[in-house]
């Protein structure tokens, strides 16, 4: 009986190795009866857990900062759009991450935004990518879903639109930080920010997604990444989830992960968890980058395959948490 129980241990043991080390990375929480939630990320990297704590806890605060902006909202009865817009706002005006200021410079030294935003009572939605001068492209998104008869638009027609519309409008210098410049001047990747986003589920069971960012260091004038796609890096449904993805945004287009995810729940009878490690470790590959979601029911997850990933969630029952790695 002890040969078998010891061999039955060891059997135990190999199974548990050739798991794969990316599925590690991952939180979900089914949470019965909740109220609201709100889930955020500020990009998936290779942030190395060495950093200094000051570093860390810069990170860390300003996580905690915009997580309570997008709570406060949900708590006092606000609706999930509201609560997804502020978030990315403030993560936005935080040069900290990849999105707004302190955003990554591209070949010709301008900086180039993108985002996007859905709703998903409506289906309704608004993106914009390669804008220099929008203060917060997360705004000029949303304004172009309530206040014209497109989804999409690009560059000067973007810019002027945001003009119509009263929007902030910035130089493109306000958009750089010195440390950016250092990046940019030195040719190096920047692994240490990311894409910005918020999901969540508010009061009245509707969802809602929002998506930003500066895209890849050094990318080429032009370039427009999963961000600003709806379907590939935001997308939300009442009937589902809401979305939101940073990471390689070229193979996120091509898997068209948000509504990918989507469709996996709503025509395959997937749950969240199911359907997310489905696309991101069977359709992507190795450290590609993570994902955000919260269903209608109030489960939400924060799965990714990179090292880290700076994220956060709120409940209604009370929880409250933000983190950097696993």
């Amino acid at each position: 009986m002890k040969a078998k129980s010891n061999y039955f241990f060891l059997l135990i043991l190999l199974f548990f190795s050739f798991i794969p080390v990316s599925c590690i990375n991952s939180s979900f929480i089914s949470s019965k009866n909740v109220e609201y939630v709100i889930v955020i990320h500020g990009g998936a990297g290779s942030v190395s857990k060495t950093i200094p704590n000051e570093a860390r806890n810069r990170y860390l605060n300003s996580l905690t900062k915009a997580l309570e902006i997008g709570q406060q909202i949900l708590h006092n009865g606000g609706n999930a759009i509201d609560a997804v817009t502020q978030v990315v706002v403030q993560l936005e005006n935080d040069s900290l991450f990849n999105a707004g200021r302190g955003a990554v410079i591209n070949e010709k030294g301008e900086v180039e935004l993108d985002a996007s935003i859905m709703n998903g009572k409506t289906l309704s939605c608004g993106a914009v990518a390669g804008v220099k001068t929008v203060k917060n492209p997360i705004l000029l998104a949303r304004a172009i879903m309530n206040n014209s008869r497109h989804i999409f638009m690009i560059g000067e027609g973007a810019e002027r639109f945001a003009k119509e519309n009263g929007l902030e409008i910035v130089p493109n210098d306000y958009f750089k930080t010195q440390e950016m410049k250092k990046f940019w001047e030195e040719a190096r990747e920047n692994e240490s920010r990311g894409t910005v986003g918020a999901v969540a589920l508010d009061r009245y069971g509707n969802l809602a997604s929002a998506t930003s960012t500066g895209g890849m260091h050094n990318k080429r004038r032009g370039r427009v990444g999963d961000a600003a796609i709806i379907g590939a890096g935001t997308y939300a449904n009442n009937k589902t989830c809401a979305i939101s993805t940073t990471g390689w945004g070229e193979k996120f287009i091509r898997q068209v992960v948000a509504y990918q995810i989507s469709a996996l729940m709503e025509y395959k009878g997937y749950n969240l968890e199911k359907a997310v490690e489905e696309v991101l470790y069977n359709k992507l590959e190795p450290k590609d980058g993570g994902v955000i979601g919260v269903d209608k029911k109030g489960n939400f997850v924060a799965l990714f395959t990179t090292a880290s990933m700076f994220r956060g969630w709120a409940t209604s029952k009370g929880e409250f948490v933000v983190k950097i790695w696993e």
